[in-house]
């Protein structure tokens, strides 16, 4: 059974970016026979993307390349956040977490050059058209960079996971042939060769749909983590609550109240009546009998009484003793 899952949004992607190729080449070339427009340059025999774009299929050129970047922007975001969830290897370093950052702000700035280099068309106006080219190929050839660098980070700490060391080399090798495409392109440009460079920008274009289609093996194991986490981001949580239980524990042992003194004798607690005897000796108002040591409650003696009586009983003797001489 076929999970639908955020793998989805990449190939949704890629399937507009084809179509929208494919039928801007298929009108020019069986609707319009080759027909050359007005903004071709003389002795161009193959039309740019732009041109065809600039046409009558201007609505269509235009709505493609909005729902491509929204939808591959998506993706992007969609990596991120399930790699903070959990159902994908997860990043363990911050500087991976700012390498992924990095890629999807760079395709933000790629998007916003797709989208205004299909609304300033090369017919009206052909230098921002140029400048949002131009936008658009480096804002996500940086990007790729960016993602490239942040997966052969992971891979290098999963090693178990082949996928990411796949899709590491799917982009890397989408940034060595785009870039190397792109100079040729803008060398023909400059040069004015404008059939080569015609026949580059399809080639780039179409190589870019290969790109858009590769997050699908990004995104695609999302589709059996969804009800269970990576296990290192699950072993992760239980640290983090074992770590809060221990924090509580500490806390609470040292708001608890500090144990109170009993005087006791023996095991059994001692009765405030055992004391009477001493207090009432403080007082004055002790009777013989206390003194002696022969005072009870309860049938116990007072320690207290057997030590004052101790003491008048010695210092009896210690006067006795003192008379003789």
């Amino acid at each position: 059974m076929i999970r639908l899952s955020y793998w989805v949004t990449p190939i949704l992607a890629g399937t507009v970016w084809l179509a929208t190729l494919l039928a801007l080449l298929l009108y020019w070339a069986v609707s319009e026979d080759y027909i050359q427009y007005s903004s071709m340059n003389d002795g161009q025999q193959i039309a740019y993307i732009s041109d065809i774009g600039a046409s009558d299929l201007k609505p269509l050129f235009v709505t493609g390349c909005v729902l491509t970047t929204v939808f591959l922007d998506i993706s992007f975001a969609a990596d991120r956040w399930l790699r903070h969830k959990g159902r994908l290897a997860p990043n363990t370093t911050t500087g991976e977490k700012v390498l992924s950052g990095l890629s999807i702000g760079f395709a933000i700035i790629g998007t916003v050059g797709l989208i205004l280099l299909s609304i300033f068309d090369t017919v009206w106006q052909p230098n921002l058209h140029n400048i949002f080219l131009l936008l658009f190929i480096a804002g996500y050839v940086i990007s790729a960079i960016f993602i490239c660098w942040e997966y052969q980070r992971l891979g290098k700490h999963y090693r178990e996971h082949r996928i990411l060391r796949l899709s590491f080399w799917i982009k890397l090798t989408f940034v060595i042939v785009e870039v190397l495409l792109a100079v040729a392109f803008v060398a023909c440009t400059f040069t004015r060769n404008s059939n080569a460079g015609a026949v580059l920008e399809w080639v780039i274009a179409f190589i870019f749909s290969f790109y858009v289609f590769s997050f699908y093996v990004d995104l695609y194991p999302a589709a059996a983590t969804k009800h269970a986490p990576h296990q290192l981001r699950a072993k992760q949580q239980q640290q983090d609550q074992q770590d809060q239980q221990d924090q509580e524990k500490q806390v609470g042992a040292a708001v608890a109240p500090a144990p109170t003194m009993r005087l006791t004798r023996g095991d059994g607690a001692a009765p405030a009546s055992r004391y009477v005897a001493a207090g009432e000796m403080e007082e004055g108002g002790s009777s013989d009998a206390t003194l002696d040591g022969n005072a009870t409650s309860g049938g116990a003696p007072s320690f207290e009484a057997a030590r004052v009586a101790h003491g008048r009983r010695s210092g009896s003797r210690s006067r006795a003793m003192a008379s003789n001489f």
